[in-house]
């Protein structure tokens, strides 16, 4: 079977083409999390799985638990996915609907683990220092791992910076074995 990425693709490119036409990717975007977050949640997973249920049955009770957190446009847009048997791509399509928003807003979420707690003022440096290097707007998460003893491990998309001291440890020892 074809991999979900591949899949979803094509509902993705046509939710945000659709939204961006309309103006409303902020709307489109909220609303596509919370289908997928429903769609991926264990219990409606097994309402989406039941082959008792007609298409447009499980499309309505998806509809029915999001509430009126989705538009009537939306709505729709589960219709063609329960159509088609593709319900269980929400999630994936949220994901790449988030990339092509991010992607066309020039934004990036970055996450930042260190091994303690940042000050505000090392956190503002890191963002501006990385908006630089990726040329986009930075949104910084952050957390912390004692295991790194040190320094800070940055992730952006695929992107990984490994600058802790676990890290360089690693490949010291990597280094030397070889």
């Amino acid at each position: 079977m074809a991999e979900l990425s591949t899949l979803a693709r094509p509902y993705a490119k046509a939710a945000f083409g659709y939204a961006l036409d309309k103006n409303q990717l902020t709307q489109w975007y909220e609303q596509l999390a919370t289908a997928a977050a429903v769609a991926a949640d264990a219990g409606m997973g097994a309402v989406l799985d039941n082959p008792s249920l007609t298409a447009e049955q499980q499309a309505r009770k998806l509809s029915d638990v999001c509430g009126d957190a989705l538009s009537a446009e939306v709505s729709n847009f589960v219709a063609i996915l329960a159509s088609n048997k593709r319900l269980a791509l929400l999630p994936e399509i949220f994901a790449q609907f988030a990339d092509f928003k991010a992607n066309r807003e020039k934004t990036v979420d970055v996450e930042v683990v260190s091994a303690f707690d940042l000050a505000e003022s090392a956190r503002e440096k890191l963002a501006e220092a990385l908006g630089r290097k990726l040329e986009r707007q930075v949104n910084v998460q952050t957390s912390t791992d004692s295991n790194l003893l040190g320094g800070v491990l940055i992730r952006a998309g695929d992107l990984v910076i490994d600058g802790s001291v676990r890290g360089k440890l690693d490949k010291l020892a990597e280094a030397m074995n070889s």
